[in-house]
């Protein structure tokens, strides 16, 4: 008889199966799984507690081991269990098609004391994976309302500890491809709720992103040097940006968006420390900004270099919201900076179909004295104050070019100077840089 031998890898993958193969009896498949659908591991089979009070890191991350290494394979997060979890790294390559499905609650681990390392930004941190799901219908929760009255903040602050590691984003992808989340909710995130680094091919769509408004730089999705993006049906309410966008970002596409509260869709702030950034082919469209600090808007530092181009911001509604059309090339966060000449170029943005009220000013273009915005483009734009009385402040343009297209109120929207390029390559300073 013929000797039949199995590789150790064939072997794992058998036993792991089999001993998987009754994990969801005791909680039941999620909604839209049946047994025959995928490979299901459930991380109640890895000693997760799902308490709330214990710590089931460990567990999550043998579950995610046994699933990265099975083609096809989802990773069961099942409803009515709270599953606390220290700062993981999720990484691969993994096999194809893998896919989270959360529909209880992971929690952040309050007690960072024992857990704090340098250089934890993130609480769930995905690397190096390539045509990965997240979905489900339950929680990812940052708990930095809790979390931001710990001691432990104050007895960090003079330690060699970067002070973002004390305020980590919750779910950040790396250097991945071909990622979907969809359908669940981040809420309460120290920092930053959903973040893409070096990624490219994402989609987003039909999240959930909440936090107050009163937390500091919690941005809901943040984009840098990742391309080819799309972020659709989604309700964001955050205290920062709703969707950030930097350097090192392109053909970003951002379809039906609610953001309330926060500081509305952001480009930037580009090129700090005199570094180059470059973002190109930006279409948002489709998007409901309430009770906000901006609309949409462009930061850029003084003594960048780089370039933003062809960008266009289509049928945006804005309900009293401070400062609807914003472009600010002398942005500063700090208490003063330095006045400096380099400039970050920002060129050819559209304005089409901006409509709403404003409680301060409905339209800011202040732009470079050396490097001036070009090609900007208002088209039916109509901006009233959030109450008849109040006084309508004139919009402000400052070495901005463009023009302004059909019905356009309030008429001081009409302060763009018209595009002379004799004159603006003569004001702009030439620059050896390519992005």
């Amino acid at each position: 008889m013929r000797k039949l031998t199995l590789s150790f890898c064939a072997i794992y993958t058998l036993a792991l199966l089999v001993a998987l193969g009754d994990s969801m009896k005791a909680t039941g498949l999620p909604h839209g799984l049946n047994s025959n659908s995928s490979r299901i591991i459930n991380i109640m089979s890895f000693g997760a507690a799902g308490n709330g009070i214990t710590d089931d890191s460990q567990a999550l991350l043998s579950a995610w081991r046994a699933a990265c290494a099975v083609p096809k394979a989802t990773l069961v997060i099942p409803s009515e269990f709270r599953f606390l979890v220290s700062p993981v790294t999720l990484q691969g390559p993994c096999n194809s098609r893998l896919v989270l499905w959360i529909d209880g609650t992971i929690l952040a681990a309050l007690n960072m004391k024992t857990n704090i390392k340098p250089n934890i930004f993130q609480w769930l941190n995905f690397k190096w994976l390539t045509g990965f799901t997240i979905r489900g219908s339950g929680t990812v929760n940052g708990q930095w309302s809790q979390f931001q009255n710990l001691s432990l903040i104050n007895e960090f602050q003079n330690s060699t500890i970067p002070p973002a590691a004390l305020r980590p984003t919750v779910v950040r992808f790396y250097k991945s491809y071909n990622i979907l989340v969809r359908d669940i909710r981040i809420v309460d995130s120290p920092q930053c709720h959903l973040k893409f680094d070096s990624s490219r091919w994402i989609r987003v769509k039909n999240v959930t992103i909440s936090s107050p408004q009163d937390t500091p730089n919690t941005d809901g999705i943040h984009l840098q040097n990742t391309r080819d993006v799309e972020i659709r049906k989604s309700n964001i309410g955050c205290g920062d940006d709703c969707v950030s966008i930097q350097t090192g970002c392109s053909n970003i596409h951002i379809k039906n968006i609610n953001c309330n509260p926060g500081h509305g869709i952001s480009i930037g702030g580009l090129g700090r420390g005199n570094s180059l950034a470059c973002v190109s082919n930006v279409l948002v469209e489709s998007v409901n900004v309430q009770n906000a600090l901006y609309g949409v808007r462009i930061k850029t530092w003084q003594g960048g270099i780089g370039t933003v181009k062809n960008i266009t911001f289509t049928n945006i509604k804005v309900s009293n919201v401070k400062t609807p059309i914003m472009i600010d090339q002398f942005y500063c966060d700090q208490s003063s900076c330095h006045n400096k000449t380099d400039a970050v170029s920002i060129s050819g943005i559209t304005y089409r179909g901006i409509t709403g009220t404003y409680s301060y000013q409905p339209i800011r273009f202040a732009c470079s004295d050396s490097v001036p915005c070009t090609g900007l483009n208002l088209l039916n734009v109509r901006l009233l104050p959030v109450n008849w009385w109040q006084y309508k402040r004139n919009a402000f343009c400052w070495k901005s070019y463009g023009e302004a297209w059909g019905a356009v109120e309030p008429l001081s929207a009409r302060c763009l100077e018209r595009s002379n390029n004799r004159l603006i390559k003569i004001l702009t300073k030439p620059h050896n840089y390519t992005c």
